[in-house]
């Protein structure tokens, strides 16, 4: 079976698997909000699209060596003892404070924090909602029940803070956005760099649209407390048209990268194993991982084993021949020294 075909196959299983969580989600779609229909069928479709694009990331011969070595040392009872705190650490740092990248400025780092946990807290909220999976009912005179797949879960005052919290949630996650886009669309307006080789349906279309759910979001509140529900339905209906017009932008625009960002976690944890075990001898009688020509330390036998694999995926071949090993089996200093001595012999006099 292709890869193709096997991608299509495991987004036809997913689609068919949310489908079934939103009929009995939604206990029978007896919770199911008709009006949420719009995000609802385009959640599925992003999750459908976002499926098959993973899956083909996944099938590229780098990606997928990692994925599994990743997942081959996390499940390792061994690895598990020995880096306890690893995985909590690489969380924190790659995906939940993101701190890998306030090395590179602090305003960068809270414009990603800043649009990160709005579109994560923003997705948390409404799809649920959109499924049906939850679900809110009055509990006379003045409490709300809030319901988690048909079960009772909380109920709080309508009027005291929790209230507020939980109905305000999206203008939050709204706020956070917008302070994250001003930084990001400031920078891509005066850096010189970013104007050169930035993209505007790829790079800024994107921004546009989360600038756009942001103020109709918020206007949807402006609208409903101070302006007596004036223009709601019309700011409600342009609102879930640039919700759906962004879900549909995710499979295939820059933020598919929110998806990919979990997997850096089994690469983190592959590296650091792979750095502590034993390193790689090339053959028996040429030293224990160490480069045939000047000795210098080698990575792990696991590192070098999946790049020559890798590389035999993509169809390079780099044995050196003569009983030489293959390139990977080099430093990079003496790689370069091969290189110029394979020119000298091909060039002789004329090389220099």
């Amino acid at each position: 079976m292709s890869q193709r075909s096997r991608a299509a196959l495991v987004t036809v299983i997913v689609t068919i698997i949310t489908l079934l969580l939103v009929y009995f989600g939604s206990q029978g779609l007896r919770n199911f909000d008709a009006a949420l229909i719009g995000y609802a069928v385009a959640t599925v479709f992003a999750i459908a699209a976002l499926t098959y694009r993973y899956m083909l990331w996944l099938g590229r011969p780098p990606t997928w060596r990692y994925f599994r070595g990743g997942w081959t040392e996390f499940l390792s009872v061994r690895n598990f003892r020995r880096y306890t705190t690893l995985i909590p650490k690489a969380w924190w740092t790659d995906i939940l404070a993101q701190t890998f990248i306030k090395p590179r400025g602090t305003a960068r780092w809270i414009m990603h924090l800043c649009i990160f946990w709005g579109v994560i807290i923003s997705l948390l909220v409404t799809v649920p909602l959109s499924f049906g999976w939850i679900h809110f009912t009055l509990v006379p005179p003045d409490h709300y029940k809030a319901w988690v797949f048909g079960i009772p879960t909380v109920t709080f005052p309508i009027e005291a803070g929790t209230g507020f919290a939980i109905y305000h949630i999206l203008d939050f996650s709204a706020i956070l956005l917008i302070i994250g886009l001003a930084i990001a669309m400031w920078r891509r307006l005066t850096d010189q760099g970013l104007l050169a080789t930035q993209r505007f349906g790829f790079d800024l279309m994107p921004l546009i649209l989360l600038f756009a759910i942001a103020i109709t979001g918020l206007a949807l509140t402006v609208s409903y407390d101070f302006w007596g529900a004036r223009f709601y339905w019309f700011i409600a209906l342009t609102h879930e048209v640039v919700v759906v017009l962004w879900f549909l932008t995710i499979p295939f625009g820059k933020f598919f990268h929110i998806i990919q960002r979990p997997a850096s976690i089994g690469v983190t944890l592959y590296q650091q194993v792979n750095q502590d075990v034993e390193h790689y001898a090339p053959e028996p009688g040429h030293g224990s991982g160490h480069c045939r020509r000047c000795g210098d330390v080698l990575p792990s036998a696991q590192f070098i084993s999946d790049l020559k694999g890798v590389l035999g995926d993509l169809g390079q071949n780099y044995a050196l021949g003569d009983n030489r090993g293959a390139l990977q089996d080099y430093c990079p200093t003496c790689k370069r020294v091969l290189r110029g001595q394979a020119y000298f012999e091909l060039m002789g006099d004329r090389f220099l």
